[in-house]
Protein backbone atom coordinates (compact mmCIF):
# COMPACT_ATOMS: atom_id res chain seq x y z
CA UNK A 1 0.00 0.00 0.00
CA UNK A 2 0.94 3.65 -0.40
CA UNK A 3 0.47 6.39 2.18
CA UNK A 4 -0.35 10.05 1.65
CA UNK A 5 0.13 12.78 4.26
CA UNK A 6 -2.74 15.20 3.63
CA UNK A 7 -2.72 18.19 5.98
CA UNK A 8 -2.36 16.54 9.40
CA UNK A 9 -3.76 13.13 8.48
CA UNK A 10 -2.26 9.99 6.96
CA UNK A 11 -4.31 8.03 4.38
CA UNK A 12 -3.45 4.51 3.23
CA UNK A 13 -4.48 3.61 -0.30
CA UNK A 14 -3.83 1.29 -3.22
CA UNK A 15 -3.09 2.88 -6.61
CA UNK A 16 -3.06 0.43 -9.52
CA UNK A 17 -3.20 0.68 -13.30
CA UNK A 18 -3.47 3.66 -15.63
CA UNK A 19 -6.11 5.51 -17.63
CA UNK A 20 -9.42 6.91 -16.45
CA UNK A 21 -9.46 7.09 -12.66
CA UNK A 22 -11.85 5.00 -10.56
CA UNK A 23 -12.20 5.77 -6.86
CA UNK A 24 -13.52 2.78 -4.89
CA UNK A 25 -15.06 3.72 -1.53
CA UNK A 26 -15.58 0.84 0.87
CA UNK A 27 -18.40 0.33 3.32
CA UNK A 28 -18.62 -0.23 7.09
CA UNK A 29 -16.98 -2.03 8.81
CA UNK A 30 -14.60 -3.05 6.05
CA UNK A 31 -11.42 -1.82 4.34
CA UNK A 32 -10.19 -1.38 0.79
CA UNK A 33 -9.77 -5.15 0.32
CA UNK A 34 -13.54 -5.49 -0.02
CA UNK A 35 -12.83 -4.27 -3.58
CA UNK A 36 -10.20 -6.95 -4.28
CA UNK A 37 -12.01 -8.48 -7.33
CA UNK A 38 -12.66 -5.04 -8.82
CA UNK A 39 -9.07 -3.85 -8.24
CA UNK A 40 -7.77 -6.90 -10.07
CA UNK A 41 -10.28 -6.61 -12.92
CA UNK A 42 -10.36 -2.89 -13.60
CA UNK A 43 -6.71 -2.00 -12.99
CA UNK A 44 -6.10 -3.61 -16.41
CA UNK A 45 -8.03 -0.81 -18.10
CA UNK A 46 -8.25 2.02 -15.54
CA UNK A 47 -6.29 3.72 -12.80
CA UNK A 48 -7.91 2.31 -9.67
CA UNK A 49 -7.61 4.18 -6.37
CA UNK A 50 -8.83 2.18 -3.34
CA UNK A 51 -8.24 3.91 0.01
CA UNK A 52 -8.76 2.73 3.54
CA UNK A 53 -11.14 5.27 5.04
CA UNK A 54 -10.23 7.15 8.21
CA UNK A 55 -10.30 4.69 11.13
CA UNK A 56 -10.40 1.60 8.90
CA UNK A 57 -7.67 -0.73 7.66
CA UNK A 58 -4.24 0.90 7.70
CA UNK A 59 -5.56 4.49 7.92
CA UNK A 60 -5.47 5.86 11.47
CA UNK A 61 -8.55 7.41 13.01
CA UNK A 62 -6.85 10.63 14.01
CA UNK A 63 -8.55 13.27 16.13
CA UNK A 64 -12.27 13.10 15.39
CA UNK A 65 -13.56 13.63 18.95
CA UNK A 66 -15.32 10.26 18.75
CA UNK A 67 -17.42 11.03 15.67
CA UNK A 68 -16.40 10.90 12.01
CA UNK A 69 -18.98 12.65 9.84
CA UNK A 70 -19.47 11.78 6.20
CA UNK A 71 -18.12 15.22 5.37
CA UNK A 72 -14.79 14.29 6.98
CA UNK A 73 -14.56 11.17 4.83
CA UNK A 74 -15.50 13.15 1.71
CA UNK A 75 -12.85 15.79 2.34
CA UNK A 76 -10.26 13.07 2.97
CA UNK A 77 -11.09 11.65 -0.47
CA UNK A 78 -10.98 15.06 -2.13
CA UNK A 79 -7.60 15.65 -0.51
CA UNK A 80 -6.32 12.29 -1.74
CA UNK A 81 -7.44 13.06 -5.30
CA UNK A 82 -5.66 16.40 -5.14
CA UNK A 83 -2.53 14.72 -3.75
CA UNK A 84 -2.58 12.26 -6.66
CA UNK A 85 -3.23 15.11 -9.14
CA UNK A 86 -6.49 13.52 -10.29
CA UNK A 87 -8.92 16.19 -11.47
CA UNK A 88 -11.99 13.97 -11.71
CA UNK A 89 -12.90 10.31 -11.49
CA UNK A 90 -15.70 7.79 -11.50
CA UNK A 91 -16.68 7.29 -7.87
CA UNK A 92 -17.92 3.85 -6.83
CA UNK A 93 -19.32 3.59 -3.30
CA UNK A 94 -21.02 0.73 -1.51
CA UNK A 95 -23.25 1.06 1.58
CA UNK A 96 -21.63 3.74 3.80
CA UNK A 97 -19.24 4.25 0.90
CA UNK A 98 -22.22 5.13 -1.27
CA UNK A 99 -23.31 7.78 1.20
CA UNK A 100 -19.76 9.15 1.27
CA UNK A 101 -19.87 9.24 -2.54
CA UNK A 102 -23.11 11.24 -2.34
CA UNK A 103 -21.44 13.65 0.10
CA UNK A 104 -18.45 14.00 -2.24
CA UNK A 105 -20.88 14.72 -5.08
CA UNK A 106 -22.64 17.33 -2.94
CA UNK A 107 -19.41 19.10 -1.94
CA UNK A 108 -17.24 18.58 -5.03
CA UNK A 109 -19.41 17.82 -8.07
CA UNK A 110 -16.54 18.84 -10.36
CA UNK A 111 -14.54 15.88 -9.03
CA UNK A 112 -17.21 13.33 -10.00
CA UNK A 113 -17.14 12.20 -13.63
CA UNK A 114 -19.44 9.24 -12.98
CA UNK A 115 -21.30 7.97 -9.93
CA UNK A 116 -21.93 4.36 -8.92
CA UNK A 117 -24.12 3.79 -5.86
CA UNK A 118 -24.21 0.18 -4.67
CA UNK A 119 -26.37 -1.20 -1.86
CA UNK A 120 -26.89 2.18 -0.22
CA UNK A 121 -29.69 4.66 0.45
CA UNK A 122 -29.99 8.46 0.45
CA UNK A 123 -32.39 9.30 3.29
CA UNK A 124 -31.33 10.93 6.55
CA UNK A 125 -31.38 8.83 9.70
CA UNK A 126 -34.58 8.50 11.71
CA UNK A 127 -34.63 9.19 15.45
CA UNK A 128 -34.86 5.46 16.04
CA UNK A 129 -31.94 4.86 13.69
CA UNK A 130 -29.83 7.49 15.44
CA UNK A 131 -30.41 5.81 18.79
CA UNK A 132 -29.55 2.40 17.32
CA UNK A 133 -26.31 3.62 15.72
CA UNK A 134 -25.15 5.32 18.90
CA UNK A 135 -26.02 2.26 20.97
CA UNK A 136 -24.05 0.07 18.58
CA UNK A 137 -21.10 2.46 18.79
CA UNK A 138 -21.14 2.08 22.57
CA UNK A 139 -21.31 -1.68 22.24
CA UNK A 140 -18.37 -1.89 19.82
CA UNK A 141 -16.21 0.19 22.13
CA UNK A 142 -17.21 -2.01 25.05
CA UNK A 143 -17.09 -5.46 23.44
CA UNK A 144 -15.00 -5.19 20.27
CA UNK A 145 -15.98 -6.31 16.77
CA UNK A 146 -16.23 -10.10 16.84
CA UNK A 147 -19.68 -10.49 18.38
CA UNK A 148 -21.14 -7.94 15.96
CA UNK A 149 -19.37 -9.61 13.04
CA UNK A 150 -20.79 -13.01 14.00
CA UNK A 151 -24.32 -11.59 14.22
CA UNK A 152 -24.45 -9.70 10.94
CA UNK A 153 -22.40 -11.95 8.65
CA UNK A 154 -25.46 -13.67 7.14
CA UNK A 155 -26.94 -10.27 6.26
CA UNK A 156 -23.74 -8.94 4.77
CA UNK A 157 -23.22 -12.08 2.71
CA UNK A 158 -26.13 -14.35 1.84
CA UNK A 159 -25.70 -17.78 3.48
CA UNK A 160 -25.57 -19.46 0.07
CA UNK A 161 -22.47 -17.39 -0.86
CA UNK A 162 -20.05 -19.15 1.47
CA UNK A 163 -17.04 -18.36 -0.74
CA UNK A 164 -17.14 -14.70 0.35
CA UNK A 165 -17.98 -15.15 4.02
CA UNK A 166 -14.50 -15.75 5.45
CA UNK A 167 -13.01 -12.62 3.86
CA UNK A 168 -15.93 -10.47 5.01
CA UNK A 169 -15.76 -11.83 8.55
CA UNK A 170 -11.99 -11.20 8.73
CA UNK A 171 -12.41 -7.60 7.60
CA UNK A 172 -15.09 -6.92 10.20
CA UNK A 173 -13.12 -8.51 13.03
CA UNK A 174 -9.94 -6.62 12.07
CA UNK A 175 -11.61 -3.21 12.10
CA UNK A 176 -10.64 -0.84 14.90
CA UNK A 177 -13.71 -0.55 17.18
CA UNK A 178 -12.93 3.14 17.77
CA UNK A 179 -12.95 3.83 14.03
CA UNK A 180 -16.18 1.88 13.52
CA UNK A 181 -17.86 3.61 16.46
CA UNK A 182 -16.83 7.07 15.28
CA UNK A 183 -18.23 6.36 11.82
CA UNK A 184 -21.51 5.12 13.27
CA UNK A 185 -21.91 8.29 15.33
CA UNK A 186 -21.09 10.49 12.35
CA UNK A 187 -23.36 8.57 10.04
CA UNK A 188 -26.26 8.98 12.47
CA UNK A 189 -26.13 12.73 11.77
CA UNK A 190 -25.89 12.55 7.98
CA UNK A 191 -28.03 14.82 5.80
CA UNK A 192 -30.74 13.74 3.41
CA UNK A 193 -29.17 13.20 -0.01
CA UNK A 194 -32.36 12.84 -2.03
CA UNK A 195 -32.24 16.44 -3.23
CA UNK A 196 -28.54 16.04 -4.05
CA UNK A 197 -29.35 13.10 -6.31
CA UNK A 198 -31.74 15.20 -8.38
CA UNK A 199 -28.86 17.57 -9.23
CA UNK A 200 -26.32 14.97 -10.41
CA UNK A 201 -25.22 16.06 -13.88
CA UNK A 202 -23.29 12.91 -14.85
CA UNK A 203 -24.59 9.45 -15.78
CA UNK A 204 -25.05 7.25 -12.72
CA UNK A 205 -25.36 3.55 -12.00
CA UNK A 206 -27.39 2.10 -9.13
CA UNK A 207 -26.61 -1.49 -8.14
CA UNK A 208 -28.18 -3.69 -5.47
CA UNK A 209 -28.19 -7.32 -4.43
CA UNK A 210 -31.60 -8.92 -4.87
CA UNK A 211 -31.54 -10.34 -1.33
CA UNK A 212 -30.09 -7.29 0.46
CA UNK A 213 -32.08 -6.65 3.64
CA UNK A 214 -30.04 -3.63 4.77
CA UNK A 215 -30.72 -1.66 1.59
CA UNK A 216 -33.48 -3.47 -0.29
CA UNK A 217 -34.28 -3.13 -3.96
CA UNK A 218 -36.93 -0.52 -3.15
CA UNK A 219 -34.20 1.85 -1.92
CA UNK A 220 -32.27 1.36 -5.16
CA UNK A 221 -35.42 2.02 -7.18
CA UNK A 222 -35.94 5.29 -5.27
CA UNK A 223 -32.42 6.48 -6.07
CA UNK A 224 -32.80 5.45 -9.70
CA UNK A 225 -36.00 7.53 -9.93
CA UNK A 226 -34.33 10.59 -8.37
CA UNK A 227 -31.22 10.61 -10.55
CA UNK A 228 -31.66 12.49 -13.86
CA UNK A 229 -29.64 9.95 -15.87
CA UNK A 230 -29.18 6.53 -14.30
CA UNK A 231 -29.20 2.80 -14.89
CA UNK A 232 -30.50 0.31 -12.33
CA UNK A 233 -28.97 -3.16 -12.02
CA UNK A 234 -30.16 -5.86 -9.61
CA UNK A 235 -27.64 -8.63 -8.94
CA UNK A 236 -29.40 -11.95 -8.42
CA UNK A 237 -28.39 -14.31 -5.59
CA UNK A 238 -26.56 -11.60 -3.65
CA UNK A 239 -27.17 -9.72 -0.43
CA UNK A 240 -25.35 -6.58 0.80
CA UNK A 241 -21.96 -7.20 -0.87
CA UNK A 242 -22.68 -8.25 -4.47
CA UNK A 243 -19.19 -7.17 -5.56
CA UNK A 244 -17.78 -10.05 -3.45
CA UNK A 245 -20.71 -12.45 -3.62
CA UNK A 246 -21.17 -12.28 -7.38
CA UNK A 247 -18.04 -10.52 -8.68
CA UNK A 248 -18.39 -11.61 -12.30
CA UNK A 249 -21.97 -10.31 -12.54
CA UNK A 250 -21.12 -7.13 -10.62
CA UNK A 251 -18.06 -6.44 -12.76
CA UNK A 252 -20.01 -7.01 -15.96
CA UNK A 253 -22.50 -4.34 -14.90
CA UNK A 254 -19.68 -1.94 -14.01
CA UNK A 255 -17.86 -2.62 -17.26
CA UNK A 256 -20.97 -1.87 -19.31
CA UNK A 257 -21.47 1.37 -17.40
CA UNK A 258 -17.82 2.43 -17.79
CA UNK A 259 -17.99 1.76 -21.52
CA UNK A 260 -21.14 3.86 -21.79
CA UNK A 261 -19.29 6.87 -20.37
CA UNK A 262 -16.95 7.00 -23.37
CA UNK A 263 -19.52 6.50 -26.11
CA UNK A 264 -20.41 9.56 -28.18
CA UNK A 265 -23.66 11.18 -27.05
Amino acid sequence: MDFAQIDDHLTAYEDRGSGRALLLVHGHPFDHTMWRPQIERFSRTHRVIAPDLRGYGATPLGDTTGSTGLGVFAEDLAGLLAHLEIDDCVVVGLSMGGQIAMELQRRHPDRVRGLVLADTFPAAETDEGKAARNAMADRLLREGMRGYADEVLDRMVAPYNTHAAAHVHRMMCATDPAGAAAALRGRAERPDYRRTLTTVAVPALVVVGRDDTYTPVADAEEMHALLPDSTLAVIERAAHLPNLERPEEFDAVLDSYFRSLVRPS
